[in-house]
């Protein structure tokens, strides 16, 4: 059967342990260290991903904060803005209206005058016109 030679199975021990070794040295541990390197590259990638993710999130919230307080500003300088045209709306409304009224009586006043000198025209028209009734009457 099968002879088991001591010589031939340390030579093969050794040929073996040789290759294990070398194997070891040139191929195993390169690949190692190769993938030791992506893992931790992977793992410094993955935390400055989440740092700048954090940022992000503290950058975002900074802007909109920064937009809210914009947009109360610019709510606060609109309606002081809309305070103020409406008080110069009521002011240019009460000066047409004293403007108004001032011509009103000024044309109340002409109209009074113009009709006190109508009736006085009318009155002096109305004796002349009544001494003539009154001639025409008396000669007939």
């Amino acid at each position: 059967m099968l002879d088991f030679q001591l010589k031939f199975f340390v030579i093969l021990l050794v040929n073996f342990l040789a290759l294990v070794w070398i194997m070891n040295r040139i191929l195993f541990r390169p690949f190692l260290k190769i993938f030791k390197e992506r893992q931790d590259k992977v793992n410094g990638d993955l935390e400055s991903a989440k740092q700048m993710s954090a940022k992000t999130e503290e950058d975002i919230a900074r802007i909109k904060k920064e937009f809210e307080l914009a947009r109360a500003k610019g709510k606060e300088l609109f309606e002081g803005l809309r305070a103020e045209g409406l008080e110069k709306q009521k002011q240019a409304l009460a000066a047409a209206h004293e403007e108004a009224l001032a011509r009103t009586e000024k044309i109340k006043g002409e109209l009074a005058a113009e009709a006190e000198k109508a009736r006085q025209t009318l009155r002096g028209e109305a004796e002349k016109f009544s001494s003539s009734i009154v001639e025409k009457l008396v000669s007939a």
